[in-house]
C-alpha cells in the first residue's frame, strides 16, 4: 500500500474551495466585466447587437396622389345687414309693435310717433292741391276758348305744381311718424318706449338680418393673389364643431393694412337656419391650388433627428433613412418634394425603434 503525505490533504481541500468560490463569482456575473444577463438584448443597430435580431415594422407603398393646397384663415362673423333706425321727426312715441328678438318683415310698421300737428298741415296742403287742380282745369278750358292768355294759363299750371309739391312734402313729413322696417330681420334692441318723447336723430331700435352672415378675414399679402370676388370658401364655426358651410367671397380690399400687411376679405354664407350668430369665431378655407402626382407621406411617419426631417424605408430587409424636403400639408398628409420616390416601401409603424441599417421585418 502506497504512502500518503499528510500535507497533501489540506492543499487539495483548498483547491476545491477555490474552485467553488470562482464558480460562484462567475454565476453572479462578477467575473469577466463584459458579461450580461442571459435575457438581455442589445439595442438595435448597437455595436455587438445580436445579428439575428429584427425589428417588427409596418410598411406602405408610396404612390402619387393629388393634394389640395388649402389656406385656412381665422375670422369673425358679422350680419350681412345691421340697421339702426333713428327718429326722423320729434314727438311722443304713440305705439311700439314688436318685442326684442321678434322677427319682422320688410316694410312692417314698427313704431308710431304722434304727429298730429303734421297731419293738420297735410290735410291743408291736400285741400290746396285739389283747389289748384280745379282752377287749372277751368283755365285750360278758358284758354282753349281763347278767353285767357297763354301767360294766365302758365300761371295756373305753376300754381298747381307748387300746390302738389307742398302736399307731397306734407305727406312725407307726416309719414315720418310711422317707423317701418327697411329690411327683414330680427329686432336686436328697442331703445324707445310708448309715451317717451323723442327728437330728430334719436335712436329708436336696431334690426339685424342674419339670414346671410359675413366672415371677415385678414389675408396675408403672399396669399391674396389666390382670392378674388366669386371665389368659393369652406367655412367652419368654433361653436359648431363638425359642421361646414359653403361661402363665396364678395369683397377683397384693394389696399393692405399698413400695420399688418394683410388684406381684408369678406365671405358671404347662407345662414337660413340662424345657427351662425354675429360675433362668433369662424375659419374660412380657400383652395390655392391642386398638386397632382404628389409624393405624400403621413405626418406620423416623419422623424426629427437633430433638426433634420427623416423618413425610413424598408430596403432588402434593412431600414434606410431618407432626408426629405417637405411641401404642402393636407390633413394628416404632407408632400415630399425630394428624398423619396414612388414605389418605395415607407415604414409607417415602428419607425421610432429603428436606425439606418437596422434589420427589420416588414408587415
Amino acid at each position: 500500500m502506497p504512502k500518503h503525505d499528510g500535507a497533501a490533504r489540506p492543499r487539495g481541500r483548498a483547491l476545491r474551495l477555490a474552485a467553488l468560490l470562482l464558480a460562484g463569482l462567475a454565476g453572479l456575473g462578477l467575473l469577466g466585466g463584459g458579461c450580461t444577463d442571459k435575457g438581455s438584448v442589445p439595442a438595435p443597430g448597437a455595436k455587438g447587437a445580436d445579428p439575428g435580431h429584427r425589428v417588427q415594422v409596418r410598411v406602405q407603398r408610396v404612390q402619387p396622389m393629388t393634394l389640395l393646397d388649402v389656406l385656412t384663415l381665422p375670422g369673425e362673423t358679422e350680419p350681412d345687414a345691421d340697421v339702426v333706425l333713428s327718429a326722423e321727426t320729434e314727438g311722443a312715441v304713440a305705439w311700439v309693435g314688436p318685442e326684442e328678438g321678434q322677427r319682422v318683415a320688410r316694410g312692417e310698421v314698427l313704431m308710431r310717433i304722434d304727429v298730429a300737428a303734421k297731419r293738420a298741415k297735410l290735410e291743408q296742403a291736400e285741400v290746396s292741391s285739389r283747389l289748384a287742380e280745379l282752377q287749372a282745369g277751368r283755365r285750360e278750358r278758358l284758354y282753349r276758348e281763347n278767353v285767357l292768355s297763354r301767360e294766365e294759363l302758365d300761371e295756373s299750371r305753376s300754381s298747381l305744381d307748387v300746390a302738389r309739391a307742398t302736399a307731397a312734402e306734407a305727406r312725407a313729413e307726416y309719414s315720418q311718424g310711422e317707423v317701418r322696417a327697411p329690411i327683414a330681420g330680427v329686432v336686436e334692441t328697442l331703445d324707445a318706449d310708448p309715451g317717451e318723447f323723442v327728437t330728430v336723430g334719436q335712436r329708436l331700435l336696431e334690426l339685424v338680418d342674419r339670414d346671410v352672415v359675413r366672415v371677415v378675414v385678414s389675408v396675408p399679402e403672399l396669399d391674396v393673389r389666390y382670392i378674388a370676388p366669386g371665389s368659393e370658401a369652406d367655412v367652419t364655426v368654433d361653436a359648431w364643431p363638425g359642421r361646414r358651410w359653403k361661402g363665396r367671397v364678395d369683397f377683397v380690399s384693394a389696399k393692405a393694412d399698413s400695420g399688418t400687411r394683410t388684406f381684408s376679405a369678406r365671405v358671404l354664407v347662407d345662414n337660413a337656419d340662424g345657427a351662425i350668430r354675429p360675433g362668433m369665431l369662424a375659419r374660412a378655407s380657400f383652395l390655392r391650388r391642386e398638386v397632382e402626382n404628389a409624393v405624400a407621406v403621413p405626418l406620423s411617419a416623419l422623424q426629427d433627428k437633430g433638426g433634420e426631417r427623416l423618413v425610413f424605408v424598408e430596403e432588402g430587409g434593412l431600414a434606410r433613412a431618407r432626408a426629405v424636403e417637405l411641401g404642402v400639408i393636407q390633413g394628416g398628409l404632407v408632400q415630399v418634394l425630394s428624398g423619396l420616390e414612388p414605389g418605395e416601401s415607407l415604414i409607417v409603424a415602428g419607425q421610432g425603434a429603428v436606425e439606418d441599417g437596422v434589420r427589420v421585418v416588414a408587415q
